[in-house]
């Protein structure tokens, strides 16, 4: 055990009647580089209770120097997957109005070797699938890969990322998700509907821009493509369509680029849109559970219910690919109904749990226990009351006051993400006009997506709150029926304000 630096300076006295003052600074600045090594700015109780307090993102610093992880660099990687194949989104690079979901890219299955080869600009023979894709003009993403799968023949390396540093013992490599991308890579602008999430940078930079969750209405948000916990928004936030968007430029921006040996905090319902500015980058997330994502899966339980019967009673000739590539297949109503009943019936029995826990907890002290992650974990409701003791410090952003933002230890560990000035957060109104798409290019670095596939596309405002007497004096109702379409419907139906209304008027139902 390395001594307490008391006992040092106690027997200082002792240690100059036998070496000089010299000497003895020379030690003590010694003994200063050891145990910064090993130091951390917070304890893993501190950092907890920052993570599950603060509701605004912020970016860690200096908290995992001696992770194993940080040297998970491709070519690590790739040794380490000794040739198995992992899938990729391709994406084009070019900008765009309409964001580039996932339901509009190609997919290739590689080795990283291949990937290195083809993000180097190496012979196509060397790079395989990727050959079919020119490297000037693409981005290519292994994102969404849970380590605990690519490495299920390998459980040793699930402890070279260590979340206990951050205040969850037991969470490891095991309950994490790499990405690796390639310059241009990016995510849609979406929130995710559990949890919280934690995302250490290993190599090269990524650009995120969040929007907190009072943004929402001016994110047009939308369930098409549809996904279990994930809310896209219809705006490309890189370079948005302000007339068919004009709220966006009502939004606060906030952008950060994370570097190698940073961890991003993305708190509860934070919008987030991630793109990748360096040729090759590589990182690791854990969504971090909270008491609340029993409530938001009723809402999501609710959401699947309606979507998958309103896209399933459509005719399928339009090609609309509502889906995303992440969901298997759409779920029929009776099973959708067992999963709505299921999670209702796990909110109260977790609700329950959590009231008995606390008691429990405030009698001897217990230790809270963490969880696997639940994003992208498809309708896993059925849990038993002990994996309902999820993390109880929840605090709403209504209720996250300044007087407890200044609590927050703000410095050089632990960087605030601000929100953009007025000039420099309104992405929209400069990157609608021509002439500043340069600047903006200039400013936020990188590429973005853009859609090559056709897509039906929706002719009518997203705004379902216009009064019918601001129609068009030509319009009929014959002429609006045959503009309005199941995906306007559902925007609307499926809105979160809507679904969360539904939510509670349902538990309330179900309290009875």
């Amino acid at each position: 055990m390395i001594p307490m630096l008391w006992e040092i300076i106690g027997n200082t006295s002792c240690i100059v009647n036998h070496l000089s003052t010299a000497v003895v600074a020379v030690v003590l600045f010694c003994y200063f580089l050891y145990i910064g090594e090993d130091v951390k700015p917070f304890t893993p109780e501190k950092t907890r209770e920052i993570v599950m307090s603060l509701q605004q993102p912020a970016v860690f610093c200096n908290m995992v120097g001696d992770w194993p992880a940080l040297h998970w660099d491709v070519k690590h990687l790739s040794a380490m997957l000794d040739g198995k194949t992992i899938q990729f989104r391709i994406g084009l690079k070019a900008m765009d109005l309409v964001p580039q979901f996932e339901t509009s890219c190609s997919y290739v299955k590689a080795t990283l070797e291949e990937f290195l080869a083809w993000s180097s600009g190496q012979p196509s023979s060397l790079s395989g699938p990727f050959s079919c894709f020119e490297h000037s003009k693409y981005w290519a993403y292994a994102d969404y890969k849970y380590i605990a799968r690519i490495f299920e023949d390998k459980e040793e390396v699930f402890q070279d990322v260590r979340w206990s540093d951050f205040g969850f013992p037991g969470r490891s490599g095991k309950e994490s998700t790499l990405w690796i991308g390639s310059e241009g890579a990016n995510t849609p602008c979406h929130l995710d509907s559990y949890g919280c999430n934690l995302v250490l940078q290993i190599q090269g930079r990524k650009r995120w821009h969040l929007f907190p969750p009072g943004d929402t209405s001016f994110l047009y948000p939308t369930r098409i493509p549809y996904e279990e916990s994930s809310i896209f928004s219809k705006v490309n936030v890189a370079n948005p369509d302000l007339k068919r968007f004009p709220e966006f430029k009502n939004t606060r921006a906030h952008v950060v680029t994370l570097s190698p040996g940073q961890v991003l905090l993305v708190p509860k319902h934070w919008w987030h849109y991630v793109e990748s500015i360096d040729p090759i980058t590589v990182s690791i997330n854990s969504w971090i559970e909270l008491d609340s994502d029993h409530e938001a899966r009723v809402e999501e339980a609710i959401t699947r219910t309606l979507v998958c019967a309103l896209k399933s009673a459509e005719s399928s000739s339009d090609g609309d690919p509502w889906l995303n590539p992440t969901e298997v297949e759409a779920t029929s109503h009776e099973v959708n109904l067992q999963y709505l009943n299921q999670a209702v019936s796990v909110y109260f029995k977790c609700q329950k749990a959590n009231v008995s826990e606390q008691a429990h907890r405030s009698s001897s002290g217990a230790e809270q226990e963490t969880r696997a992650p639940c994003k992208r974990r498809k309708r896993q409701v059925s849990c038993e009351p002990q994996d309902c003791q999820l993390l109880n410090h929840e605090f709403s952003s209504s209720t996250f006051k300044a007087e407890e933002l200044q609590k927050i230890p703000f410095g050089p560990h632990l960087v605030q993400v601000l929100p953009q000035s007025q000039e420099t957060s309104s992405l929209g109104a400069g990157a609608v006009a021509s002439d500043d798409r340069d600047l903006l290019h200039e400013n936020e670095g990188g590429h973005f997506g853009k859609l090559h596939c056709t897509r039906k596309q929706l002719v009518m405002s997203n705004d379902c709150t216009t009064p019918a007497n601001q129609m068009d004096s030509d319009s009929s109702p014959n002429a609006l029926q045959a503009a309005l379409s199941t995906n306007d419907l559902l925007d609307c139906l499926v809105n979160p304000h809507v679904i969360r209304l539904v939510a509670q008027l349902l538990l309330e139902r179900a309290r009875v």
